[in-house]
């Protein structure tokens, strides 16, 4: 595999490609991916949508970043819509570098804090975003997207919103030994009960390696167990701050927030 290189998209027909990387990412289909002319019209006016493609190559995109300003009150903030990276360029580096070349335009910007949602049931982007890049989790997002059409039968798409300080300088480290009250943990490939742990100084709520290979009962279990912790967790003021790894298991940490 070679190296990559980062740029800003300017050309439309760029825009456009950056369609596929989103489908060969996530298996998007058509409705569900932004459009190219989203992703112009963004570019121009305060948005960032960045392109990586192989170095020295004239291939296609290989990943894509892309956010917008974002507002409440007197508050601005840029706000992380999607970050992708096709499937054979995963462990390359590339969506650590995507996320600090977007880190470095929003600063650029005179913008100081980014936000953006990942999917706690997938502890690879855990560990990018928390572990990698040093960002914190405060909100639980239940239901965040509507997936499927049918209310009834849809996988419930949760979120966790990820909050990241572009003041602090990004540092990132290996992945903690699990140390503290064990709020949530497996039991064989099930989620064992909610532990009551309030008080305690350090919280461990575990996470499936590879929920894509469990059944659809064992992921939705996971998926509600996973919900109830955390949720019940940041609601007495602490915040998921990392994701720690024993050999074939992973938990996210919760310690308690700095005041905001």
């Amino acid at each position: 595999m070679t190296g990559f290189v980062i740029r800003d998209v300017t050309d439309p027909w760029a825009f456009r490609a950056l369609e596929d990387v989103q489908v060969a990412a996530w298996g998007y289909q058509d409705r569900e991916v932004t459009p190219g002319t989203m992703l112009r019209i963004s570019a121009v006016t305060g948005g960032i949508v960045l392109g990586a493609y192989p170095e020295g190559d004239d291939e296609g995109p290989v990943g894509l970043a892309y956010g917008f300003p974002a507002r409440e009150g007197n508050d601005w903030w840029h706000h992380s819509h999607l970050l992708a990276v096709r499937p054979e360029w995963r462990g390359s580096g590339l969506a650590v570098a995507l996320k600090l070349a977007q880190r470095e335009r929003a600063l650029a910007q005179g913008v100081r804090r980014m936000t953006w949602t990942f999917d706690p049931l997938v502890p690879r982007n855990a560990r990018l975003n928390l572990g990698k890049l040093g960002a914190t989790a405060r909100r639980y997002l239940p239901d965040w997207y509507a997936l499927d059409a049918d209310r009834a039968v849809a996988f419930p798409a949760d979120r966790l919103l990820i909050e990241w300080d572009l003041t602090h300088p990004v540092r990132g480290h290996a992945a903690p030994r699990p140390h503290g009250e064990r709020l949530l943990e497996a039991q064989g490939e099930w989620p064992g009960p909610l532990r009551a742990a309030e008080g305690a100084a350090q919280l461990l709520a575990e996470v499936p390696l590879n929920p894509d290979a469990l059944g659809a009962d064992q992921k939705r279990a996971w998926r509600l167990a996973l919900r109830e912790a955390l949720s019940v967790a940041l609601g007495q003021g602490y915040a998921v701050t990392d994701l720690s790894r024993e050999p074939d298991r992973a938990f996210y940490v919760l310690t308690p927030a700095a005041p905001e």
